[in-house]
């Protein structure tokens, strides 16, 4: 009985992450603002209803990988008793090395500008970047975030922000292959992650 239940999950994530894949496509290309849920439903050759289904906004096609916003929570409450920023460094690093084996790192650069052109995008990232301080400082608490737990949560973003700059930067400064400015990337990784842990 338990066969045709997979069977249909399977198909709805994978029609799920064909329009997503469609909708961003579209979205890095045009600009999100230019273009519509019936021009990604048709590229995706399903339904509007169908869009609608998988996603219940627009904004959630861009965004519908949000391990982001709870991952590094999610790290430090694994990984209770570790240091909290040398978590939180392992579980950024590892979220790179995801992005690249995807082979998505060149278009980092692109995503975010996607991003930043469009109010209704900022928004939405602004609301999960606060979701993902809140559940982070929570985790560091141990329990109801006090104002030490909120201070790590809002550095790490900080921290986090900063070297999204600087991948872009690298990325931007010419035609270079990925692994190698993902690799140049570390010990600037090290120095801002660095910033997080208590003097000794």
């Amino acid at each position: 009985m338990s066969a045709p239940t997979g069977r249909r999950e399977r198909k709805k994530q994978l029609t799920r992450q064909a329009i997503s894949d469609v909708a961003t496509s579209l979205f890095l290309e045009r600009g999100f603002d230019d273009v519509t849920v019936a021009q990604i439903a048709a590229a995706a050759d399903v339904a509007v209803q169908t869009v609608f289904n998988h996603f219940p906004t627009k904004e959630d096609l861009l965004f519908d990988d949000t391990a982001w916003v709870h991952g590094p929570a999610t790290a430090v409450r694994a990984a209770a008793g570790r240091p909290v920023a040398e978590v939180l460094e392992a579980h950024y690093r590892g979220r790179l090395a995801q992005i690249q084996a995807r082979g998505h790192l060149p278009t980092v650069t692109q995503f975010s500008r996607t991003i930043e052109a469009s109010t209704a995008l900022r928004a939405r990232r602004a609301l999960l970047s606060a979701a993902l301080r809140e559940d982070l400082a929570a985790a560091v608490a141990g329990g109801p975030p006090d104002w030490r737990s909120q201070l790590v949560a809002a550095q790490f973003t900080a921290v986090t922000d900063v070297l999204e700059h600087e991948l872009h930067r690298r990325l931007d400064a010419g035609p270079g292959d990925p692994d190698e400015v993902l690799d140049g990337m570390s010990p600037t990784i090290a120095a801002a992650f660095g910033a997080l842990r208590p003097p000794r």
